[in-house]
């Protein structure tokens, strides 16, 4: 049977839950807020099939493939407008829901505000996968779902952080010539746990009701995103950048992230995917035929991948980018393991001691600096200079 002895050891992507034959293994949330694979040892039959299907546990080599790189905005202004960049996703997904196939990806359920891996059957219900999810997705059995579709026949897309696409391959190990795989660059998970406490204080400093959160609303514009919680009560609505909403904050502080985030086995450049897609904040770094509203870069791993993107190119502008050494380079998060921050174990005792308000407070209070950050971009971009001064700030930096 499956044992978790370092928590580094287990991405929570759910094969081992999905593959048990006797439903013995339980998804159970640590006091990090992180789940875990757990035995009901007096009804395993020791078959060690969840053994077998783990990724950390049987990480696939990377092997190097014929890759090829593009640029990617969907030409439906409405859809990019509600996605995190370019709106590949939905190009792709479109087509496989199109041929009668079901699309799998993430979305808030509302009904708890846990973010569930979930399926599409039409081209309507894939709005809700629309824009990232900064938490890590409840897979449920979604695995078993894809494979019973699959043997039925059906075109499968589906959509998830590098660990999740692997464990679903692992799970049904072998190929299937109508499975589509596309992953994400993914720079960590942050705890659900931590994000359920967060809804709940947030709704006691708002009020009223929350019926729709964006982790990335292009409020003001696409390299400026908000975190924004929409209320019953339009008056009510909460928007605030990445730079002073403590969520984010905590996020990308290096904290709230997943142990096993901290050593990423599938951070890598060849992966199992079909497609890898990611933002292109800056796209004239690359291309001066796309305009600044947002874009996806995209590699393609496989030929059945180049395949479908030949048949929805009406549909997208695309343009192939050759040298694909120099469009890789700045998405560090692809290829590198998000880095511990030397306080998070003293950030998670306070988490499982201190009342939230007061816990949240005290590690992201709204300082001075904080307050001055967020006026100074969002001057930037009122002034018509914010990608300009992005861009000057990377060059400053040696990031560009």
């Amino acid at each position: 049977m499956i044992k978790i002895n370092k928590k580094q050891d287990c991405c929570g992507c759910w094969a081992c839950e999905n593959i048990c034959p006797k439903h013995c293994i339980s998804m159970i949330e640590d006091e990090e807020g992180f789940l875990y694979p757990h035995v009901d040892v007096e009804h395993c039959i020791d078959c060690h099939l969840c053994e077998k299907v783990c990724p950390v546990a049987n990480v696939e080599p990377e092997k190097k493939n014929e890759q090829q790189g593009f640029l990617l905005q969907i030409k439906d202004e409405s859809i990019r407008k509600e996605s995190t960049s370019g709106g590949s996703f939905t190009a792709i997904a479109s087509w496989v829901i199109n041929q009668g196939g079901i699309v799998y990806g993430a979305a808030v359920d509302y009904s708890d505000f846990k973010v569930k891996h979930s399926a599409a059957t039409s081209l309507d219900e894939l709005g809700k996968f629309r824009n990232s999810k900064y938490v890590q997705s409840e897979i449920g059995d979604t695995f078993k779902e894809i494979k019973k579709h699959l043997q039925d026949g059906k075109w499968v897309a589906m959509s998830g952080t590098p660990c999740q696409i692997e464990g679903l391959v692992h799970y049904l190990r072998k190929p299937y010539d109508k499975l589509l795989l596309i992953d994400v660059v993914c720079y960590g998970i942050p705890s659900p746990g931590i994000f359920a406490d967060y809804l709940t204080y947030m709704h006691s400093k708002i009020g009223g009701k929350f019926n729709k959160i964006l982790f990335r609303e292009k409020r003001l514009c696409y390299n400026y995103t908000s975190f924004s919680l929409f209320n019953e009560k339009p008056e009510l609505d909460y928007h605030k950048g990445v730079e002073s909403d403590q969520f984010m904050r905590s996020f990308f502080s290096d904290m709230n992230v997943r142990p096993s985030c901290y050593d990423c086995r599938f951070k890598k450049r060849y992966r199992v995917s079909d497609f890898t897609i990611w933002d292109c904040y800056d796209v004239k770094m690359f291309s001066k035929n796309f305009d600044d509203n947002g874009t996806n870069r995209i590699l393609v791993h496989t030929d059945k991948g180049m395949s479908i993107l030949n048949v929805i190119k009406d549909s997208v502008r695309l343009e192939e980018y050759k040298n694909l050494d120099y469009f890789i380079a700045d998405e560090i998060a692809m290829v590198k393991s998000v880095p511990m921050n030397p306080k998070r174990a003293d950030f998670f005792k306070d988490y499982q001691t201190m009342e939230f308000g007061a816990f949240i407070n005290k590690w992201f209070p709204t300082t001075f600096k904080v307050r001055l950050n967020s006026f100074l971009r969002k001057t930037a971009f009122r002034l018509g200079i914010y990608n300009e001064s992005k861009r000057f700030v990377k060059k400053i930096l040696g990031k560009n």
